[in-house]
């Protein structure tokens, strides 16, 4: 028996990559109904057609709106909230609006949801909230903060309100695989930014897998960060390259773009200080200490124990050779290794 049997999910931007994973997935496990609560009444449209399943609902509105959040998330066991503004120079060039969705909107979602009588709630975050130094980084460590202080400051409260924090989704819409795909099928260079700049890897379905740890397993304000290799963004492009027949692709060298760092890091050396390994994953548990403090320095309080940050340079490192062995793990890249057979 699935622990989601009989259940009701809300997933908040769930036309996205992540939701319409999350949904086939959950629906697989016996879910009785999920709410699909987006802004895009095409992308709807579409799922609805591509799914055909009369378990799903689907609620037009935006995060923004907290209204139009009610009905999505009332009488919904879980909530799984993955809406906002993901990509960063757009982020760069309109930081209010990442402000708004990112922070305001998740706001929105987590007092709502706590009104409904949800169980738990799963939010969406980022290895770029990690020592920000863009503006989706920023609004998305902020959005971490305030799902934190709802933990914090309502501990009697029956939801749980936990976060996610994911490297790059390989395949996930508007990432970087598709587009060397692309380009390789248009005869075209593969475009790099830096070909040192290093990126955490994981699939659709490893970022399934940890949200639904996290529902079953989290305390309120914990922080969960899968374990997961890295590789150079090289690497990456020749691991595509190789897996679609071309060895020995041209590659051009354009420079990063607004707000990118050489290295993401999924855990600051604070948070790898008091982390707990759980096998596959890490979890931060939250610092629920009141604004007394005073009180804990009495008690004498400890010096943070010297430690690394997790980096997507220092998790494991990645050959072509296995980079490739990762990709033909994802269902789109063995489409295009049968396409071509």
């Amino acid at each position: 028996m699935s622990s989601f049997d009989d259940t009701v999910v809300t997933i908040t931007g769930g036309t996205g990559s992540f939701g319409s994973t999350m949904a086939r997935n959950l629906l697989d496990k016996g879910a009785a109904q999920i709410n699909i609560f987006s802004r895009d009444e095409a992308k709807q449209d579409e799922m609805r057609r591509r799914f055909n399943d009369e378990r799903l609902r689907f609620f037009l509105g935006d995060v923004r709106d907290a209204q139009s959040l009610a009905p999505a998330v009332r009488g919904a066991d879980f909530v799984f909230h993955a809406a906002a503004l993901k990509q960063v120079p757009s982020c760069e060039f309109f930081p209010q609006q990442a402000v708004l969705t990112n922070v305001v909107g998740s706001d929105n979602v987590i007092k709502t949801s706590a009104e409904a009588g949800v169980r738990s709630l799963v939010c969406l975050s980022t290895d770029k909230a990690v020592y920000p130094v863009n503006a989706m980084g920023m609004s998305k460590a902020l959005m971490e903060k305030t799902a934190q202080a709802f933990a914090r400051n309502f501990p009697d409260s029956d939801m749980t309100v936990s976060v996610t924090r994911y490297g790059n989704v390989m395949y996930s819409r508007g990432s970087v695989i598709p587009m060397f795909v692309r380009q390789l099928q248009e005869g075209k260079p593969l475009t790099l930014t830096d070909p040192d700049m290093t990126r955490f890897l994981m699939s659709l379905a490893d970022s399934v897998e940890l949200v639904e740890y996290a529902f079953l397993h989290a305390n309120p304000g914990d922080i969960y960060v899968k374990k997961a290799p890295g590789a150079t963004v090289e690497v990456l492009a020749r691991a595509v390259a190789s897996v679609l027949g071309n060895d020995d692709p041209e590659i051009q060298v354009i420079g990063s773009r607004h707000g990118e760092k050489m290295h993401e890091a999924l855990l600051s050396s604070e948070e790898i200080a008091k982390a707990v390994d759980e096998g596959d994953y890490f979890r931060v548990p939250l610092d629920a200490r009141s604004l007394q403090y005073e009180l804990y320095f009495d008690a004498g309080a400890s010096k943070l124990p010297l430690a690394e940050d997790y980096t997507s340079l220092s998790t494991q490192q990645l050959s072509i050779a296995e980079t490739k062995e990762l990709l033909l793990q994802l269902p789109e890249m063995r489409q295009l290794v049968e396409a071509r057979s």
